[in-house]
């Protein structure tokens, strides 16, 4: 299907499987919880860590509004959630096309009368393994172009509704390499040094209408496959097996380990709670200690 046509196809899928989900999310017991009463709108939910942060805010007692491009992923996300006494939405979102995005957070203030967190969480491509001298343009830039297509997208599309109501939290995740380089990260460390410099960026100018944005970063989950396929890469790159390499990571960092996705998740819960109401264009050090700040 080309591009054009099945964004055409995600922005229209959107409205029917979100109200018709929604109403029954409406039957679900109110939940107690550092989130409880928030609605959060998480991008690439049906992803390992998107999963593990969806999953950790509906227990807090979010409201999950779950977007992902193929809705039978983060449909049975949102019936797992459910099961476990939590309040899910399932739609289709492509969450790189502005009339989708806009088109799904029109319906979340329709149905839930506000957005209270944003998390985009997507995959954001690009190579890696190689020096920038051993690279083409079109493989360094693709994680870059990606990262601020998405996070310009769906932070500014949150901001724009959160200034309205004077309160929202919007998050990202980034990676150690945004401040300390490591070799053959490709443009993933450029990216996520991009996307702070965007979140520093947004936070002064929505800050005076009540809305906070912070970054988590990590020094890479070892329990997210994409981290673990990144980390194999690497270790190959090095001569290394992936368990040595792993080690050398965790050897760098003062907990000598590197954080899980549950880890991860908390932080977010915390950053996007009212307990952090103080906390805004600053980056969470989740790294267990590799970058000290």
């Amino acid at each position: 299907m080309e591009a054009a046509s099945r964004r055409h196809f995600l922005a229209n899928a959107v409205a029917v499987p979100l109200a018709a989900r929604a109403a029954s999310a409406e039957t679900a017991a109110p939940l107690s919880g550092l989130l409880a009463g928030k609605n959060a709108v998480i991008y690439g939910a049906a992803g390992a860590i998107g999963g593990a942060v969806s999953r950790t805010f509906a227990r807090e007692g979010a409201r999950v509004f779950l977007a992902g491009r193929t809705f039978a992923h983060v449909d049975a996300l949102s019936k797992e959630i459910a099961e476990h006494g939590g309040r899910a939405t399932p739609a289709a979102v492509d969450a790189m096309d502005r009339a989708a995005i806009d088109k799904h957070l029109d319906e979340i203030v329709r149905v839930a009368g506000s957005v209270d967190i944003s998390f985009n969480l997507i995959g954001l491509g690009g190579e890696q393994g190689k020096s920038l001298t051993a690279m083409t343009v079109d493989g360094f830039e693709l994680a870059i172009q990606n990262a601020m297509r998405t996070h310009f997208l769906t932070a500014t599309a949150a901001a724009r509704r959160m200034e309205a109501r004077g309160n929202g939290v919007i998050l990202a995740l980034t990676a150690q390499v945004a401040r300390k380089p490591y070799v053959g990260s490709g443009g993933f460390g450029v990216a996520c040094a991009a996307i702070e410099g965007l979140w520093r960026q947004l936070a002064i100018e929505s800050g005076p209408r009540g809305v906070r944005l912070v970054i988590l970063r990590s020094s890479g989950s070892p329990d997210t496959p994409g981290v673990a396929a990144a980390v194999a890469l690497h270790a190959r790159g090095a001569g290394v097996s992936l368990e040595e390499f792993e080690a050398r990571i965790a050897e760098k960092t003062m907990l000598k380990r590197m954080p899980k996705m549950a880890e991860i998740a908390n932080a977010a819960v915390l950053m996007a709670s009212d307990r952090a109401s103080a906390i805004t264009a600053a980056v969470t050090n989740a790294t267990c200690g590799e970058i000290a700040d």
